[in-house]
């Protein structure tokens, strides 16, 4: 009895490797962020590091995200990311959503909730565990960023609309 279980389990887990997901490779970068508004090499080298790989559209996957059911957490984690805010797509949004997802990011590197810990468990991802210094370096460029928006257009312009 035990010998069938195990060799149940065994051929669902064969099973679920053919079951991939699409992976993000588009690399489609027509509306990225660095068309638009300046990314020093610096500030480029962190978001490389500890950003893109979930908030942009190309993620540069782990030997493991082949692997069932890493894959799908992977998928999920990366589709999720991009939903909050996708760096390949920054331009393609309106003024004001853009100056909201740079107080968004401000927020989120301040309170350390991203990178998150899951993308840096073990050792994974290294790079991506940034310092108190990297994480002043992308805060104080992100408020640049809202700064030259702030002198660019109308006040008005860079509030999001209350939904009704």
């Amino acid at each position: 009895m035990i010998k069938k279980i195990i060799l149940g389990l065994l051929a669902l887990i064969l099973i679920i490797q053919l079951i991939q997901p699409t992976k993000n490779n588009s690399d489609n970068n027509t509306y990225h962020i660095s068309k638009k508004y300046e990314v020093p090499q610096e500030v480029d080298a962190i978001l490389r590091s500890a950003c893109y790989d979930c908030h942009s559209n190309k993620t540069n996957y782990p030997w493991y995200a082949n692997v069932q059911p890493f894959a799908w957490f992977l998928n999920d984690h990366v589709t999720e990311g991009k939903k909050h805010v996708n760096y390949a797509e920054f331009t393609n949004m309106s003024i004001a959503r853009q100056n909201h997802k740079l107080e968004e990011t401000i927020e989120m590197v301040e309170e350390k909730e991203m990178p998150l810990t899951s993308y840096t468990y073990f050792g994974l991802h290294k790079d991506a565990n940034l310092s108190d210094e990297q994480r002043a370096i992308l805060i104080a460029w992100a408020k640049s960023q809202m700064n030259i928006l702030k002198a660019t257009y109308p006040a008005d312009s860079l509030v999001m609309k209350k939904r009704k």
